[in-house]
């Protein structure tokens, strides 16, 4: 007996079948990753640094990064509120219309952004439901800021929601049920016992739902009206500038908003390796 394993003869074939898979996948990321974030930097400073300075602090371009901090400001804190009210709910309680309820969250991933946006148009247009109303009383919600609030609010509504929803049912209600028998209240328990157990999951929901907040289009055009200087936020500023054939201005703020997209990439890397133990060993961690 010569005491070989029997799979020794498919060793070599699986590893050169893991090393295709490995540079497959590091390909695609290349061409449909990497190049073309490289390709917004490269058009950026195409012709130097200075223009692109002076792209970014043209007004229009100050107004509409401003508008898009607002605005993730705004619609971030009140998704997570009910991001965790409503994983909250399903995780803990059975009532009727459960299952409709995780419906209605999962719809924004369902629905065109675009149709999300002409939906507050149809409610809160001069021509809307809520138009002549709202007009009467000087209340001014599409083409204004309020409008482009809405709107993100609903894209953005499932992130923070479905991140902790898994996370909570998983962890199972135990160490709340105890703390309520040691006399806990309602905040107490929810302050010490379940917010630093979801504390992971509900960063990552966060980090995910202001990525998409600052990076979205599509509904946010169509409530916005393009004013310049005053509903536009980076990505809208981006097309306008692109197609008025300012490709340096529009790169330039193109390559903040990835900016942004890569430091909140950078954070989520960042605390994983900094708690990679505590997350590993945390009820339900990554």
């Amino acid at each position: 007996m010569s005491g070989r394993h029997p799979s020794r003869p498919w060793g070599w074939p699986r590893r050169l079948v893991h090393l295709g898979l490995i540079l497959a996948a590091l390909v695609f990321l290349m061409l449909f990753l990497v190049l073309p974030l490289a390709t917004v930097f490269v058009e950026a400073f195409r012709q130097g640094v200075s223009p692109y300075v002076a792209s970014i602090q043209q007004p229009e371009a100050l107004s509409a990064i401003r508008l898009t901090l607002l605005v993730a400001v705004i619609a971030v804190p009140l998704n997570v509120v009910f991001g965790v009210a409503a994983a909250w709910a399903m995780a803990r309680f059975d009532f009727p219309g459960k299952a409709l309820l995780g419906a209605f969250i999962d719809l924004p991933f369902s629905v065109s952004p675009v149709i999300s946006g002409l939906v507050y148009v149809l409610l809160f247009g001069a021509q809307g439901w809520f138009g002549p109303w709202l007009d009467a009383h000087g209340v001014k919600i599409i083409f204004a800021v309020p409008g482009l609030v809405l709107a993100t609010i609903f894209i953005t509504l499932p992130f923070v929601a479905r991140e902790l929803i898994p996370l909570m049912q998983s962890q199972g209600s135990e160490e709340e049920e105890a703390a309520r028998v040691l006399g806990a209240s309602g905040w107490q328990m929810f302050f010490r016992v379940t917010l630093p157990n979801i504390r992971w999951g509900l960063l990552y929901g966060v980090l995910l739902c202001n990525a998409r907040a600052m990076g979205e289009f599509g509904a946010v055009s169509v409530v916005s009206g393009h004013i310049r200087g005053l509903t536009t936020t980076m990505p809208l500023e981006v097309e306008m500038r692109y197609n008025e054939y300012d490709y340096v201005g529009a790169f330039a703020v193109a390559s903040l908003l990835a900016l942004l997209a890569l430091l909140t990439l950078g954070i989520k890397t960042l605390l994983e390796w900094r708690y990679g133990d505590e997350l590993a060993h945390a009820p339900g961690g990554h």
